[in-house]
């Protein structure tokens, strides 16, 4: 697998709480530089970068993010203007205090209401796998293969822990007519190479884009662990 069809599958990220616009202008010029499949950025940039980027860059932002917690109006009020403001996919955190209350009716619920509120644009939902058990991961796959969402997502990047091999292996193996995406913690090309070739066909990462940076610099780089 050659490198531009690995960063062609890549949601080039910066969702730090610290985030300026600079920060977003380097992100998004580096994902249209680097081919990019998108960027991923907080709601709050959503609409200066497309007003700034315009049909030249697809655009992923974050609802519910991180915890999951929210209300699902809450959430259907963010994507709706998420989307308005000129996102063209959304990554929903679920609320994984339902999934260990077996609440899978209104989880399965708010996914459709979300998917609704997105207009026709693609939704990922996140599972935040680090704080579940292998059976909750299954009867994740199974409620968003049941689902009208596009997606299913591995992590956040604010918990405990990210995207594994393992993880992504058992979603290929459980997930009917959805697509995965690995995110968290994929510090190589190495490492996002084999997230694809084990399923995913999106990876969320920050980091592929500084490695191939730094070896333009002459700087081999053969992974990096930082946030």
């Amino acid at each position: 697998m050659n490198l531009s069809e690995i960063l062609s599958k890549v949601d080039h990220t910066q969702l730090g709480t610290t985030a300026t616009e600079q920060d977003i202008v380097t992100l998004c010029d580096d994902a249209i530089r680097f081919g990019t499949a998108t960027v991923c950025i907080p709601p709050s940039y959503v609409a200066f970068a497309k007003q700034r980027y315009g049909e030249n860059l697809k655009i992923c932002t974050v609802i519910g993010f991180p915890n999951g917690y929210n209300t699902t109006s809450v959430k259907c009020f963010e994507t709706e203007q998420a989307v308005k403001d000129g996102a063209d996919e959304i990554d929903m955190v679920i609320n994984i205090g339902w999934l260990k209350d077996k609440k899978y009716d209104s989880i399965l619920d708010e996914i459709n209401r979300i998917k609704k509120s997105c207009g026709g644009k693609l939704l990922k939902v996140i599972i935040e796998t680090c704080q579940l058990t292998d059976d909750e991961k299954i009867k994740m796959c199974e409620i968003v293969s049941n689902s009208n969402a596009d997606y299913i997502k591995t992590s956040t990047g604010f918990s405990n822990g990210g995207a594994t091999f393992q993880d992504i292996a058992l979603f290929s193996e459980n997930v009917i007519n959805k697509k995965i995406k690995a995110a968290g913690g994929i510090s190589s090309i190495a490492d996002a190479e084999r997230f694809i070739e084990l399923g995913a066909d999106r990876l969320g990462t920050s980091r592929i884009v500084k490695i191939v940076k730094e070896k333009e610099n002459g700087r081999e780089v053969i992974s990096d662990t930082t946030y």
